[in-house]
């Protein structure tokens, strides 16, 4: 398929450093057709980091210390600076535009759609200006370093080059009069022009809702594993927390919440785990964004609203959605779950309602709650994670149980 140019995020890095037979089978395909492989390999530093690149593997965009992109870059790789809505690595890694042009991208990995409408790449470009770097190497960042790695079939402005570019204002706002792609003009600084191509609905929802009651959990008197999220990071940490014993719903008090995912795909048996970090102090939040199976993922304080909350998801067969008391903020992703029909705006606008009600109204601690939550049920991101199979320790690579 000439539309394939790279093998996009190795995220399972211990199988690649384990030589896993499945996994250096798709590295060897992707190297016999001459395409580049991005990484996907947070904390990994020294030897391992070393042995991840020999693999064959050319990008990480995951690095959140400077001594961590530096390990990589002296393995080969090139860094690409992230700056998304949960994980912001640029003022951990900025220096690189000093020191390494042409070693480093930039990249605005999982942004929500109304931080999309303020924008991405432009941020980080007029960020560096801010910070002193010079005009020439941001610019040689933000749009020839990817061209030249991807090997994309895009303009350079070089003679016998197509007409790709955009015309801004000026150098501090970088506000865009006019874009040509190929030569044609698609935005003329108030209307978009590109064609508007009718999506097919192609989704799998194989369930038909749950009852409370498939929540239900039972503790026993003593210590239980717990998920810890961390603000601005798509990471945990491992938590022990003395538990009494009996059913539990919540411990708003200790912000110990119920995590849930559901296999959506067939009926089966949800997973229940515990979470502390997330601040909930009523109702719940659910979403069919949940890296990387795409189950429902959802966290509350309780389990009426935890079952309701989860339900809407499967009643639109996708979404995000906050539930208080059963009433319910949604926004629909017919998608296969994950994409919307609507225009961008509309779609940005009602993501940014839902994000205030679940900040203000029922007391979500995190700058960015849904781009979190997708990815508590990502396994191959340490180091305690909850898939729809059971609770999952990064660290020994196996699942593990609460108690």
């Amino acid at each position: 398929n000439k539309d394939v140019h790279y093998l996009a995020e190795m995220m399972n890095y211990p199988a690649v450093l384990a030589d896993d037979t499945l996994v250096m089978d798709k590295i060897h395909l992707a190297k016999e057709y001459n395409l580049n492989i991005d990484g996907h390999a947070p904390g990994l530093r020294g030897k391992d980091a070393a042995k991840y690149a020999a693999a064959g593997i050319t990008t990480d965009h995951e690095c959140t210390t400077l001594e961590e992109a530096l390990d990589k870059i002296e393995a080969g790789m090139h860094i690409l600076i992230r700056e998304g809505s949960a994980a912001k690595n640029y003022h951990a890694l900025h220096s690189l535009i000093g020191t390494h042009p042409d070693r480093v991208m930039f990249c605005s990995d999982d942004k929500h759609p109304d931080d999309l409408l303020r924008g991405h790449i432009n941020q980080l470009v007029t960020r560096s200006l801010d910070e002193g770097y010079d005009l020439l190497e941001i610019l040689r960042i933000a749009c020839v370093n990817p061209v030249h790695h991807y090997r994309l079939n895009v303009g350079l402005l070089q003679p016998g080059d197509a007409a790709d570019m955009i015309l801004v204002e000026d150098l501090t706002s970088w506000k865009i009069q006019t874009t040509w792609i190929n030569g044609h003009i698609v935005f003329d600084g108030t209307d978009v022009r590109l064609p508007q191509i009718s999506i097919p609905v192609i989704n799998t929802f194989g369930i038909t809702g749950i009852l409370s009651d498939h929540l239900v959990l039972h503790l026993e008197k003593g210590k239980a594993n717990i998920i810890r999220a961390i603000n601005g990071a798509i990471t945990t940490e491992h938590e022990h927390e003395m538990m009494p014993e009996g059913r539990f719903e919540s411990d708003v008090e200790r912000d110990i919440l119920k995590i849930v995912v559901v296999n959506r795909y067939r009926d089966a048996e949800p997973a229940v785990a515990l979470i502390h970090g997330f601040g909930l102090k009523e109702g719940a939040i659910a979403s069919s964004v949940a890296h990387d199976s795409h189950n429902i993922v959802a966290i509350g304080t309780n389990d009426a609203d935890l079952a309701a909350c989860i339900n809407e998801v499967i009643y639109h067969k996708g979404g995000v959605v906050a539930t208080r008391n059963k009433q319910h903020r949604s926004l629909s992703l017919p998608v296969g779950g994950l994409m919307s029909t609507l225009q961008g705006e509309e779609v940005g606008h009602t993501y940014e309602m839902i994000d205030e009600f679940v900040k203000n109204e029922i007391g979500c601690a995190l700058d960015a709650p849904f781009m979190t939550l997708s990815f508590m049920a990502l396994l191959v991101i340490p180091t305690l994670k909850l898939s729809d199979l059971g609770l999952f320790d990064g660290k020994k690579f196996q699942f593990t149980t609460i108690q």
